[in-house]
Formats: C-alpha cells, structure tokens, sequence
C-alpha cells in the first residue's frame, strides 16, 4: 500500500527549497534524490496543488508526501547469538553488542539485529515495516547497550508512546574529550541534517528539538570525563552530535570525534546502560541494567591509572 505522510512547514524554514526541506524531515528519512524522483512524478503536493523541486516554501504550507510501496524485500533469519536480558510474549530487551547494526538497510542486509531476532523469535511487530520489524527504537551500530524490541503492535505502539512522552528512561555512559566546565545540566539544542554533509546530524537551528540531561560522574586527569546522559528527545546520533557540538565528543567516535585516537579505539565509548518503561500489557514498571563491555571498562582502567 502506498503510504501518505503530510508535513506541516514552520517559520524557521521559509524559503528553503522544497526538495532540501523535505529531505530535513527525519520522519520521512528520505534521500533528496528519491525525494525529486518523487516531486517528478506528481507524489508531492503543496497545499494541495503540484509544485517543482525548486519552488521556495512558506511557513503554514501542508505538504503531503505519497510514497509508493516499496519492492517487495525479504529478510532472512540467521542464527546469531543475542544477549537477552528479558523476554515475554510481548517484547524482548537485548543487549546489543557493539559492531551490530539493528535492522537491514543499503550496504548492510545480513548479520543485523533483526536478522538475529527473526531466527530467535519469528513474531515481531510489524509496524516499522518489513526491514525494521519490532524496532521501536534504535542504537547505533558501533554503541552498545539496551534496546526493546515488540514482538506485536499492542506493545509496539504502547512502548512508541512511552519514548514519545519521555515516559520511559534511557540511560547511557559516556567517555567524552576533556572536562566539563557544570557538573550536571541540560543540553537543549535542535538537530537536523548537516547541510554540508547528508550522512551526519548536526546543531542547526532549523533542526527538531533535542534534550540530553547530562551529570559528570568521574574525571580524569588524562582530559577525559565519565559522563552520565538521559535521553529526552531521541533525535539520530543526538549525544554524541551535542556533546560534539559543545567542544567534548565522544572519545573514539570517527564521525563527531576528535581526529586523535589515544586508545586505538575502533568505536565510540558510548553505552547504553539502563532501560525503565511499563510493561504495555501488565503495568508492570520494567527496570534494566547491561554492564559495561570489556572494551569500555579496560579504557577506563587505563584513564584511572596517574
């Protein structure tokens, strides 16, 4: 079936042309290619009437966006061990390792966290369609840590919500590039595509708004801060592209790091850590811990040592 999304246009994007705007649209998570291909073939409509890729859009305007049904994609299960820290009728909580990608996509078909899943469990939801079965939320392919999975659209759709309306508690540790001038605080800085570059986020002011609580739970004297962040908003890459953004990326990271590698890292030390939500069928209040992997802990060790 073809699916119809439609976008409101804000102020702060008046003028942009409209293939650039649409393809600044994480929810639509579209190329600006495909996004011209679609313009080209009258799938996008203006206040209801057909406009060009180049026409400058006006704050107010409803844009509508028909999207074809994609080819149909089959996704193989594979026997790839999991780390499951829960498992019900309803959902699993996975322990992802660090290097896994969590769903296929172009360049990474095989070996994913669906994949593995898919094998496990046969059922997930499928309400994030036939590549992101049960995926509610993601990680990154080099993070690791907590991450929930529905196995139906019940607890897909309650467990949605719960990350929606920062109802559920996700808790990540960090290793960050020197020290922090406030122990604890909040960073509250819109993401958005990077416009010089469509494969990073970035800080612009046109972005979606983003929150990362922060507390600064070790120093060390190497220039390096252990750091505690809670996610509010759930924007792509969202504490590694703030932290980033306010002078201390995440140590190890090759897209918003620092150009210097003093651990021969081949990933960011960034961990998801603990996962709280309320269990969609029981009310149950669900509260998850996964340890820090061994890479994780042995930089530590090396930054306690004087």
């Amino acid at each position: 079936m073809e699916a119809e999304i439609k976008v409101m246009v804000s102020a702060e994007f008046n003028g942009f042309r409209l293939d650039k705007f649409l393809a600044e649209q994480e929810e639509l998570d579209l190329s600006r290619s495909f996004i011209q291909k679609l313009i080209a073939e009258g799938r996008v409509n203006v206040n209801g009437i057909n406009k060009k890729a180049s026409y400058k859009v006006k704050g107010g305007e409803i844009i509508t966006v028909v999207i074809p049904p994609p080819h149909k994609l089959t996704v193989t299960p594979e026997k790839i061990p999991l780390d499951i820290i829960y498992e019900d009728e309803d959902l699993v909580v996975v322990n992802k390792k660090a290097g896994m990608v969590v769903h296929p996509a172009e360049g990474n078909w095989e070996g994913t966290l669906v994949n593995a899943l898919l094998y496990h469990c046969q059922n997930l939801s499928g309400i994030g369609g036939v590549l992101r079965p049960g995926i509610v939320h993601r990680l990154d392919k080099d993070t690791s840590g907590l991450l929930v999975v529905a196995k139906n659209d019940l607890a897909h759709q309650s467990l949605a919500e719960q990350i929606k309306t920062k109802r559920a508690i996700r808790e990540y540790w960090a290793i960050v590039h020197g020290l922090l001038k406030n122990k604890k605080g909040l960073i509250d800085l819109p993401i958005g595509r990077d416009p010089r570059d469509r494969q990073k986020m970035a800080v612009v002011s046109h972005g979606k708004p983003a929150q990362t609580e922060y507390f600064v739970l070790e120093e060390f004297k190497k220039g390096f801060t252990l750091v505690k962040a809670k996610l509010l908003t759930g924007r792509t890459h969202q504490i590694r592209v703030h932290f980033s953004y306010l002078g201390h990326p995440v140590l190890g990271d090759p897209k918003y790091g620092a150009k210097s590698n003093p651990f021969g890292l081949k990933r960011q030390m960034l961990h998801a850590l603990k996962l709280s939500f309320t269990h969609p069928r029981s009310g149950e209040l669900l509260d998850f811990t996964a340890p820090l992997p061994e890479d994780f802990q042995e930089v530590l060790e090396k930054l306690r040592i004087n």
